[in-house]
């Protein structure tokens, strides 16, 4: 595949590299100093991002093994949350990849967005990566807000937005994707803590 940098330039580049170092993929490929410091700032324990990475792997075995290849199905997990996006032949499908999901180990809840509608080319999917780059990137420019307390999935230019983060997080974040290019929805699916939550689960500062 040959990127298009007439268009964006430096930065889509820079977006895109961004998009695929932290995506839901990253420990694949992630060294231990980036991963240490990863799970650092996440604000999910380390046995709970491990749960999550399991859910997505046995999630996306099972569908497979069910429906093939016909759908395109993207399953995100933040904290036991399951987040289906994509799209699927027919609406028969729905339920299914539901009861599926619900089957996997550890799961505690399911937002199914999956859409009956053609798969997404991979043009679309190109400008999605591009997209949730840019989100994250801007998240990052911010510097009110911590990027990596916040998943970023993107389907077909609507960004879904996960988490564990207060109201003011999650109202800023919101702002920031609405404001992106090639952004056309926000979908919020956070977990809501209080100011004193975050500051309990904050790391103790080092002498």
């Amino acid at each position: 595949m040959k990127l298009k940098t007439g268009i964006y330039g430096a930065t889509a580049m820079c977006a895109l590299a961004l998009a695929g170092s932290l995506s839901g993929c990253a420990p694949a490929v992630l060294g231990g100093v980036a991963m240490s410091t990863l799970v650092a700032t996440d604000r999910r324990t380390s046995g709970t991002q491990l749960e999550d990475e399991g859910i997505e792997l046995r999630s996306f075995g099972r569908i497979r093994s069910s429906i093939g290849d016909r759908a395109n199905i993207t399953v995100t997990s933040y904290n036991r949350q399951v987040l289906l996006t994509g799209q699927i032949p027919n609406a028969q499908d729905k339920p299914l990849v539901h009861k599926i999901v619900s089957g996997v180990d550890n799961v505690r809840a399911i937002v199914n967005e999956l859409e009956v509608q053609p798969n997404a080319t991979l043009t679309q999917r190109s400008t999605d990566a591009l997209t949730r780059g840019l989100v994250k990137a801007s998240m990052i420019d911010a510097k009110d807000v911590f990027a990596n307390s916040f998943k970023v999935v993107v389907e077909r230019g609507t960004v879904y937005l996960m988490g564990r983060v207060t109201q003011r997080e999650a109202d800023r974040a919101t702002e920031i994707a609405r404001g992106t290019r090639g952004v056309e929805k926000v979908v919020r699916v956070l977990e809501i803590i209080s100011e004193e939550e975050l500051k309990r689960s904050m790391p103790a500062p080092t002498s």
